[in-house]
């Protein structure tokens, strides 16, 4: 009589996804990281050594981190324990200790595989320290975040972070040349169409191989092969990665600001809309936009400032996806614009030397003397006021009289801002004239 397991179609020979049917049996068969497991890679020079000590696995989804724990524990003679940090609570931890106590007891080592381990809090994963310090487990952390924002300081020092890479056309090609040799047949797509393929993985092993297995079985094999129209009617388009509150928030927008900084329109015009395609929230886009023309550009186009808030002013008027125009407007005029961080320096250093000087107050001769009393101080005595004088310009000194005249704005000679260089020399010409 069939079991329950076998009536249900679970029995040891039951289908397994063609994802879990590929996955590598050594280390050799992992694709894209070579960084880390070919003849110079990190890996590699660890194994190599005899020695395999605590590390996190950082790298987007479908990049091999699971797969390359479970065949370190294996190359190493460890028992391989996977945990995830969604599913697992104190008591799971607590379990796999004391598992893993007693086996070391009989002689056998443990690799600790702990998935989304930036899922943890700060306790959870301080409880991993004593472990790893007296050798109970080698933990193997796996991440999609940054484990600098993600992951304790103490963590950090007993582990070493290693990265892994995106998979590029070549490694995904390589995994469906398997899924083609596996399957005894080849993907019916033309050449564009695969290309398609490659840009809807996003570097995603995982996730190419589940749509090479919803190909196979939606195209029979003596089929026309699908073009990209066909190919977008089988499969659905994939969700960008990217997570508003994460890593990935922080990546584009840094590079979004860094290629308008950098006067690339072309660049920052593909990470606005990376930004946008990916559901973020345009004013918040409208806000970084208004703060580039402050910060990179300031008075070398005064205009920026002008066209950012207007492209701000503009979207909240007519909402999306008009008003996304407005921004990719303002992105390219700050793009194209001349760039000057001059009036930023100046006001970093003139809050510096704010802090420095105190209360220290202003020379007498520029404040007022509304009374008898403070005229007999000396409040105002001296004081020439400037469009009576020649040029409008008297030339006083106006900072404090305990404090060296310093430079603070010091404007290039770009855009807008060769002319305010021009000025400001001719006023240091008449303040020496006078004095």
């Amino acid at each position: 009589m069939a079991s329950l397991f076998e009536a249900a179609g679970m029995e040891a020979e039951a289908p397994r996804p063609l994802a879990d049917r590929l996955r590598p049996e050594h280390l050799g068969e992992v694709v894209g990281q070579d960084h880390l497991l070919g003849e110079q890679g990190a890996l590699t020079r660890m194994l190599n050594a005899g020695r395999l000590g605590s590390i996190i696995l950082w790298g987007p989804p479908g990049t091999g981190k699971t797969t390359i724990a479970r065949l370190l524990a294996g190359k190493v003679n460890l028992e391989f324990v996977q945990l995830s940090a969604i599913f697992s609570g104190v008591a799971d931890l607590r379990k796999a200790f004391e598992t893993a106590k007693q086996r070391r007891m009989a002689g056998q080592g443990t690799l600790l595989f702990v998935d989304e381990i930036h899922r943890f809090n700060r306790a959870q994963q301080d409880g991993f320290l004593p472990h790893v310090e007296d050798g109970t487990i080698i933990l193997v952390g796996a991440t999609t975040e940054n484990p600098s924002f993600e992951l304790n300081p103490a963590v950090l020092s007993r582990a070493q972070v290693l990265t892994l890479k995106r998979l590029d056309e070549q490694a995904l090609e390589q995994l469906l040349q398997r899924a083609e040799a596996h399957m005894g047949r080849a993907l019916l797509v033309t050449d564009e169409a695969r290309e398609s393929l490659f840009a809807l993985a996003d570097g995603d092993g995982r996730y190419a191989l589940n749509l090479a297995e919803e190909l196979f079985a939606a195209v029979p094999e003596d089929a026309e092969p699908l073009d990209r129209e066909g190919l977008s009617k089988i499969v659905q388009r994939r969700v960008p990665l990217y997570d508003k509150g994460q890593d990935g928030h922080y990546n584009l927008i840094s590079a979004l600001h860094k290629s308008v900084r950098g006067s690339d329109a072309d660049a920052a015009l593909y990470w606005l809309a990376r930004m946008l395609s990916a559901g973020e929230d345009p004013l918040y886009l409208a806000r970084r936009l208004v703060r580039m023309a402050i910060e990179d550009i300031g008075l070398a186009d005064p205009e920026a400032l002008v066209q950012a808030n207007a492209a701000t002013q503009a979207f909240q008027l007519l909402g999306s996806p008009e008003g996304e125009l407005a921004l990719a407007q303002a992105c390219l005029y700050l793009a194209t614009a001349p760039k000057s961080n001059a009036q930023y320096v100046a006001f970093k250093g003139a809050m510096t030397l704010a802090r420095d000087t105190g209360s220290v107050a202003p020379p007498k001769h520029i404040l007022n003397a509304p009374t008898k009393l403070m005229k007999d101080e000396g409040y105002g005595a001296g004081y020439a006021y400037d469009h009576d004088q020649p040029n409008a310009f008297s030339g006083q000194n106006y900072f404090p009289d305990e404090l060296d005249r310093p430079t603070l704005y010091d404007p290039p000679e770009r855009g807008f801002e060769r002319e305010v260089r021009k000025r400001l020399d001719y006023w240091a010409k008449l303040r020496g004239q006078s004095g």
